[in-house]
């Protein structure tokens, strides 16, 4: 076994020891499988930078301080914590609420009463109060008929005796109920008399009544939305939304957050839940397995897209190596880091943008965009090099036999697009061909959910954004110049704009992975820097921005830079003055990007260490343990995050931890420090072996 094996194995044994397999031996090796298979994928070749339009650096190409290493070897590598709209890092800070204990008084007064309340449930006799009651209104023979229901489950009463007076038939049905406690349903007929048999319904909603704990809590008021942090290892935001959704049986649509988080790493992010109390939700904590649920608080509102300022990450880079063997790594990288800090970098829409697949989501939002169904919906189902493991018997299928039904069999249900495309196939007709046809492949494409399909739209306008800032870095640089755009609630233009201020997101999304809602903000305005302006010197490139294209939208002036967007579109059969469409989703208003931007609160670490289970740094979970453990020991000492590392070790280790704001990718900002194409950067990425190319 090589050394590259040996290595690739012990990520492989960590990656099984961190996640908790527990299955039983097939399943472990079934996971054992698909784990070597993503590994092969990682040296595949995907869609690269230059694919989606990136291609440009603040820090130029050919400068040699650089470094090579890789990033993502853990998915504790990569800590991502959402800062609030109020400024503040969302970190797990408890795990809700501890159990009450009841006493044993208490238990045995519990008991007793649930005891009286099943003798009550069970007895197929009445209070003679209730029975006097009954015989009120119904005489002696139809009472007893009445009561006989409650020993015969099987039988119905239907009474000749009519009642006119609707307040006097109301008066029964509320009689029945709570004589019966809902056992016994009542209804009138259309000649008002009653008819009493059993509540079927009641017998279904029946619950097991066990002696339960209480949860004790501050939370206050209950209110209608219930908040909580949320954090999560190695998973998908919409995952565990759609988790938490089966698990306290509600639609996914009422659980809400702020943006998707990346899902290789550990990321804390803000969550609501409609209509549930912390009671019901801090008990999942006892069955989710890679995340958990603190913090609980009680709002009136629920949390919206965008609400966020955000993200701080903690990035953990290993077997790093300077590119010049005469620079140390420490002179290579500081020059650098410090260059993020004060100047910045540009502000691409990162690869996690474009999928991690073989064909980019921009191409398929390219063929949506031009109305071409069948084109969209066969990229999707296509055979790539890199695809989902689990995916690729099924895609063989479909291209051997265009069998949705077949195909559909194969294919694993969190391979979302496909598996509600070749749901709708499989209930359409063929015509006399054998061919669906692309109102059947428009059905299918309309069948993904909703956030998922209108992002292969928002991938292309990103592309088109990409090739955009790439030619405006080429042309112009960092200078400002007559004809850039800048937004009209600029704070430097306020005062000339006041009418046009909207206080809006430019876009709304962080580090994260593909599957994501993108948040577009028509009405948000922008204008073109006049010279008189640039001789000024009033804005600087912080406040020049572009627009993805749309309809809502207005473009550079510089001519040049216009036709970026007119060319590049053209090549596709698209206009970036035509972005409407018959699909109301598919018409895009455009949105407008800050051009360059910075990293906030900059720190930079250099850990020595041995091996890849040499911990550096710790998760929130980890520090809560840790805290837990230490006030049961009345331990008042410092919890570290970031750790010593290992003293005299073989490797070096560089941790950084920085502040990004909303619509940034920290993968962008990376590959101002990497040797190498970052293009792998949501999986696991060996930068270290990559040769140096000519600038």
């Amino acid at each position: 076994m090589s050394e590259t094996d040996i290595g690739n194995k012990r990520v492989l044994d960590e990656d099984i020891n961190e996640n908790n397999i527990n299955e039983n031996e097939t399943l472990k090796k079934q996971k054992v499988s698909e784990i070597l298979i993503e590994q092969e994928n990682e040296s595949k070749k995907g869609i690269t930078e230059i694919d989606v339009g990136i291609t440009e650096f603040i820090n130029h190409k050919e400068s040699k301080t650089r470094i090579r290493g890789t990033l993502k070897q853990r998915y504790t590598d990569f800590l991502v914590n959402e800062i609030d709209i109020n400024g503040n890092v969302v970190h797990l800070l408890d795990l809700g609420f501890k159990v009450k204990e009841l006493t044993e008084d208490e238990k045995k007064i519990i008991e007793e009463q649930q005891r009286k309340a099943k003798e009550r449930e069970n007895s197929c006799t009445i209070d003679p109060e209730d029975r006097a009651k009954l015989v009120e209104f119904f005489g002696e023979k139809d009472s007893d008929e009445i009561i006989s229901l409650m020993s015969d489950g099987n039988k119905t009463v239907e009474l000749s005796k009519i009642f006119d007076d609707k307040i006097e038939r109301t008066k029964i049905h509320q009689l029945i109920r709570e004589i019966f406690n809902n056992r016994i349903e009542s209804v009138t007929t259309s000649s008002n008399t009653f008819i009493f048999g059993h509540n079927a319904n009641k017998n279904r909603r029946r619950k097991n009544t066990k002696v339960t704990n209480q949860i004790q809590h501050n939370l206050g008021e209950r209110k209608d939305f219930l908040h909580f942090a949320l954090y999560k290892e190695n998973k998908e935001t919409m995952e565990v939304a759609s988790i938490l959704s089966k698990f306290l049986k509600t639609q996914i649509k009422n659980i809400k957050y702020a943006g998707t988080k990346d899902r290789r790493g550990v990321t804390v992010q803000k969550m609501s839940i409609e209509k549930f109390t912390v009671e019901r939700v801090t008990t999942l904590n006892k069955a989710l397995k890679g995340c958990k649920l603190g913090c609980f608080e009680y709002k009136n509102t629920p949390m919206k897209l965008g609400d966020l300022n955000g993200n701080e990450f903690i990035i953990t880079i290993k077997d790093v190596e300077s590119v010049n063997p005469n620079i140390s790594i420490e002179n290579a990288l500081i020059p650098i880091l410090k260059s993020l800090k004060e100047i910045g970098f540009i502000n691409y829409f990162g690869m996690q943008r474009f999928g991690t697949f073989s064909i980019s989501t921009h191409q398929v939002g390219k063929e949506i965009l031009s109305s071409n169904w069948k084109n969209a919906g066969e990229l999707i189902l296509s055979e790539q090099e890199i695809v989902i493991p689990g995916s690729i018997e099924a895609r063989k299928i479909w291209k051997e036999t265009k069998d949705a039904k077949a195909t559909l069999s194969k294919m694993p249900r969190k391979c979302n697009a496909e598996f509600s495309i070749l749901s709708r196939l499989e209930r359409s007709e063929k015509d006399e061909n054998g061919e669906y046809s692309d109102n059947s492949y428009f059905n299918a494409i309309m069948g993904i959910p909703r956030n998922l399909r209108i992002m292969y739209g928002h991938a292309y306008q990103s592309y088109i954004w990409n090739c955009a800032v790439s030619k405006r870095i080429q042309l112009f640089g960092l200078n400002v110049v007559a004809g850039d755009l800048v937004l009209c609630n600029n704070s430097k233009i306020i005062d000339e704009f006041t009418d046009e201020l909207e206080k809006k997101f430019i876009d709304v999304e962080s580090e994260d992975n593909v599957i994501q809602d993108f948040k577009e903000t028509p009405g948000l305005k922008a204008r073109p820097i006049t010279q008189k302006e640039i001789d000024s010197n009033k804005f600087d490139i912080y406040d020049v921005v572009l627009p993805t294209p749309g309809y809502d939208v207005i473009y550079p002036e510089n001519e040049t830079l216009r036709n970026v967007y007119v060319d590049s579109m053209s090549k596709d059969n698209l206009d970036p003055f035509n972005m409407t469409r018959k699909v109301r989703e598919f018409s895009l208003a455009g949105s407008y990007r800050q051009i360059v931007t910075k990293i906030d609160n900059l720190e930079y670490y250099f850990r020595k260490y041995n091996n890849v289970s040499d911990q550096l740094v710790r998760t929130d979970l980890e520090i809560l343990k840790i805290k837990e453990q230490n006030l049961a020991n009345n331990d008042t000492s410092e919890v570290k995050q970031i750790l010593d590392g290992v003293e005299n070790g073989e490797k070096t280790a560089v941790i950084l931890k920085m502040q990004l704001g909303v619509s940034t990718y920290a993968t962008m900002a990376l590959r101002e420090i990497f040797d190498g194409d970052t293009s792998r950067f949501g999986g696991v990425v060996n930068l270290k072996n990559t040769p140096e190319k000519d600038s």
